[in-house]
Formats: structure tokens, C-alpha cells, sequence
């Protein structure tokens, strides 16, 4: 049986070898590049819901039949993403990190182009690929080329992107439909790509592991086929396409492959997903508890323009308008993150962003069609602090004390987990609006609020993990190492 990591048998100082350091090479070109791949791997997974009707027309399908696009590019991701570790530390990550974009932009290309259904569904697949490998190895590329007393200010540039990008993704997509053609949807992330590979050619040193294990084929085909019939059954939760006893035999599958990999991971030096990397609990914390808060928060995106168009009658372009404002929150809480971490250390941060989170949360309910839209604004605006606050800070500290001969492991299972509270986030909003409307099949204003008010309990589970951090935790991007020091000598 493989033994369990401790924390203390991670030494945070270990190197791979693989650390590209940036000795006054343009180093915000670095976050910015990974940064650009972020954006677009965000975007693509939210700018086709409004151009659904478009191209569901263009293609001779049905609206019904277009969530099987939607799927599968989430899907891919799911089914991929553990397996960007292992291809990074095996062919070095900037050889990765390029090839990610080029088949994310030719995949890209390739929908624009589609001339059928069949084929639009395989070109979706194709960038799924592509943004599986892009999202970990581009976190990892940047894990490894900033000091960790520097990382929160580069985490901050990509964890931006998720935030903002399920935002203004229905919105950018609806302008981009509504004024040229749902193909440009698709188009909009060429030169996006192409200056993103050429960013990296020129600034991204090459560099791999020396020693790698074997590739865990079993354990991939476990991991992947347990990830993607999972995503399959949450997504048919709140867009069904199948039954409901498909879906709950897909669920009860997915959850036997998964549960299966943990046991056979036990027994595998180098199993394809680490979960010994738990151990750390600066890692367990920042990725389950900061998960489990971002299910709640998640769910927002989904809601919130559901509400202002169908509950309170806004058209497309309005409510993007309005929940646009939250990515604007999002850009400024960055300068104020660092400053109240230094002060006040992960916990602190956490457990208040928590906290009133899920306040904001419920403080949707109080909104109404009659209430100023200039009010709607502001109240979405102080949300997307919040959520800001949480995302960024729980991203960071999952990170904080990996091992650097760790991260391309912590960074595919990070990915993971992330891409989960994602897709829980929309389907846990789909089932509680459901349960809020059992009664009616009408969407009412009432029925969000109730939807929004039982979301708000999920950031409050997370709390107790979030308080299990000890000061040190983190210490390296805090910069709280004199504190910690003087509480040492006080005991």
C-alpha cells in the first residue's frame, strides 16, 4: 500500500530542475500569456449558450440537441486534465503549454468552419483537449517561474480569468451573434492563439523532468472514464438530454470508476492522479474547503441572468450588461488581496470572504423587477469583490507550500477539482431552482430568490475547513514569517 504524505514530508524547498526562473525577462508577460489561454479555455465553455438558437437553426438541429456541443467541449476538459501533469514533466511544459494552443486555436477554427452538427460536436472535443492541457500546464508554467513570495501577484493575473470569463461569456457572445455571425464566437480566439504561442516561443525557457514514471494507462482510463460519465450526468442535470435513469446510472458508474481509482492509487507508485498531495494541508484546504465554496458561488453565473431575463424581463444584451459589472469587481480586488494578506494571513481571508459571501448570496433574494437597475449593478459589483476574494486566495494558497517536484501533480489535480466546482456550481443552481419551482413550472422572481437563499448555505460549509489553517500556513506568500516567529518564541 502506498503511504500517505504528511506535510512535513513534502519539503517545500525541494526542486525539480524544471524551475524557470525570470531574471528580468519581461516577467509580466508570463502571467499575461497564461492569463490570455486562461480566457479563452473560460470563455469557450460559457459564449455558445446564446448563440444556441443561431447555429442550432444554421445546423438544422434542435436547441435541445445543441446542449450535446456544450457537453462535449466540457466533457473533454474533464477527461484530460489529469493527464497534463504527466505529459508536461515528460515533454516539458512549454512544449505542452504551445502545442495546447495550437489545438486549441485549430479546434477553434475548426467550429467556426463546421458545416454540420457532427461536425461541430468533433471540433468541440478537439478544443476541450486543447484547454484540458492549457489551464494546468499554464498554472504550472507559472507556479515554477515566480518566487513564492511573488506568487499571489501572479496568481491574481490567472485566476482573473475564471472569474471573469463565465461572466462576460454570454454576453461577448450575444454582441459577437447579434452583430456578425455565431461563427465568430469561434473566430474571436484566433488571434488570441496564435499571439499567445508566439508570447511563449519567445518568453517560456524549455525545460523538463529528468526522471518521469510510466504513464498510468489504467489508472487514466479510470480516472478519465470516471470524470467524463460524472460531467455527463451533473451537466444532464440542468440541461437533460437523456433520461433521468440514465443520469443517475451514469452518476452511480462515474462513482464507482472514482472510487475504484482511490483504492488501485493505493497500490501504483505513479498513479496518473496523486492523491497523496492531500497531506498537504495548505493544498487539501485551498482545493476541497475553497472548492466547496466555489460550488456555491458558481452558481451565480448560471442564476443570476436566468433571474434578470426571464424573471425580472431584461433582454440578453441587458442582463449582460448588468452582470458584466461583477468582472469589474473581480479587477479591482486584486491590489487590495496581497495587503490584507500580509496583515492578516489565509485564514482570516478566507473565513470573511466565506462569510459574506454567502451573505451576498442570500442578498440576491432582495432584489425585484422594480429594483433599480443601477442598484442591481452596484449589489453585483460588491458580489464580484467577494467572489474575487474567495477565488483568488484559495487558489493561491492551494499552491503556496507544494513542492516545486510537485506541482506539475498538484496542478493536474487542482484542475480537477476545479473544473468539478464549476460544473457543480451550475448544476446545484439548476436543482435547487428546480425544487424552488416543484410546485409550478413558472419561473417567478419568488422562485430565484428561494433558489439564491438555499445556495447561500454552501460557502457557510466550507468555514470549518477554512479554520483548521495554522498561522504558518501559506507563510511564503504572506510574507507573515516574523509573526510567526514571535508566536514560536512566546510559546
Amino acid at each position: 500500500m502506498r503511504e500517505i504524505l504528511a506535510p512535513t514530508q513534502l519539503d517545500p524547498t525541494a526542486t525539480s530542475g524544471a524551475v524557470n526562473p525570470l531574471p528580468g525577462k519581461l516577467p509580466i508577460m508570463i502571467p499575461m500569456m497564461v492569463a490570455m489561454a486562461f480566457l479563452m479555455e473560460q470563455l469557450d465553455s460559457t459564449i455558445i449558450t446564446t448563440a444556441v438558437p443561431d447555429i442550432a437553426r444554421s445546423l438544422h438541429v434542435t436547441p435541445v440537441q445543441m446542449s450535446l456541443a456544450i457537453a462535449a467541449y466540457v466533457l473533454a476538459v474533464a477527461v484530460f486534465i489529469p493527464v497534463s501533469g504527466w505529459f508536461a514533466d515528460r515533454f516539458g511544459a512549454r512544449r505542452i503549454f504551445i502545442s495546447a494552443l495550437a489545438i486549441f486555436t485549430l479546434g477553434s477554427m475548426l467550429c467556426g468552419l463546421a458545416q454540420s452538427f457532427e461536425m461541430l460536436v468533433a471540433m468541440r472535443v478537439v478544443q476541450g483537449v486543447g484547454g484540458a492541457m492549457m489551464t494546468p500546464v499554464g498554472r504550472l508554467i507559472l507556479l515554477r517561474s515566480f518566487p513564492r513570495s511573488q506568487l499571489m501577484t501572479a496568481m491574481t493575473y490567472t485566476t482573473l480569468p475564471a472569474i471573469v470569463g463565465p461572466v462576460i461569456g454570454p454576453l461577448l457572445g450575444g454582441v459577437l451573434t447579434s452583430s456578425l455571425s455565431w461563427r465568430w464566437i469561434f473566430y474571436v480566439n484566433l488571434p488570441f492563439g496564435l499571439l499567445g504561442m508566439l508570447l511563449a516561443m519567445r518568453f517560456l525557457a524549455s525545460t523538463r523532468e529528468s526522471n518521469v514514471a510510466r504513464f498510468d494507462f489504467p489508472g487514466f482510463l479510470m480516472v478519465g472514464g470516471g470524470l467524463g460519465l460524472f460531467q455527463f450526468g451533473m451537466e444532464n442535470v440542468s440541461r437533460p438530454i437523456v433520461s433521468i435513469w440514465t443520469i443517475a446510472g451514469t452518476i452511480i458508474a462515474a462513482s464507482v470508476l472514482l472510487l475504484g481509482f482511490g483504492l488501485y492509487a493505493r497500490r501504483v507508485k505513479a498513479p496518473v492522479v496523486d492523491l497523496t498531495l492531500f497531506g498537504v494541508r495548505s493544498f487539501r484546504v485551498g482545493t476541497l474547503a475553497g472548492g466547496l465554496c466555489r460550488i456555491g458561488m458558481n452558481g451565480v453565473p448560471f442564476l443570476l441572468p436566468l433571474m434578470l431575463q426571464v424573471g425580472f424581463g431584461l433582454s440578453p444584451i441587458g442582463s449582460g450588461s448588468i452582470t458584466f459589472v461583477g468582472s469589474i469587481g473581480a479587477v479591482l480586488i486584486r491590489s487590495l488581496i496581497s495587503p490584507m494578506l500580509r496583515r492578516h494571513g489565509f485564514r482570516f481571508v478566507l473565513v470573511l470572504s466565506a462569510l459574506i459571501g454567502s451573505a451576498s448570496l442570500a442578498g440576491f433574494a432582495l432584489l425585484g423587477p422594480h429594483t433599480s437597475h443601477w442598484l442591481i449593478m452596484i449589489y453585483v459589483f460588491v458580489f464580484g469583490l467577494m467572489r474575487a476574494a474567495q477565488f483568488m486566495t484559495s487558489n493561491t494558497l492551494a499552491y503556496s507550500d507544494m513542492p516545486d517536484s510537485h506541482l506539475s501533480r498538484a496542478t493536474s489535480l487542482g484542475g480537477v477539482l476545479q473544473q468539478l466546482s464549476v460544473s457543480f456550481g451550475v448544476s446545484v443552481g439548476a436543482i435547487l431552482l428546480s425544487l424552488a419551482s416543484i410546485h409550478s413550472h413558472i419561473l417567478t422572481p419568488a422562485t430565484f430568490h428561494m433558489a439564491f437563499l438555499l445556495m447561500a448555505i454552501i460557502p457557510l460549509l466550507s468555514v470549518p475547513g477554512f479554520m483548521v489553517l495554522s498561522p504558518d500556513d501559506g507563510v511564503k506568500i504572506t510574507g507573515l514569517q516574523k509573526a510567526v516567529a514571535e508566536m514560536e518564541g512566546q510559546d
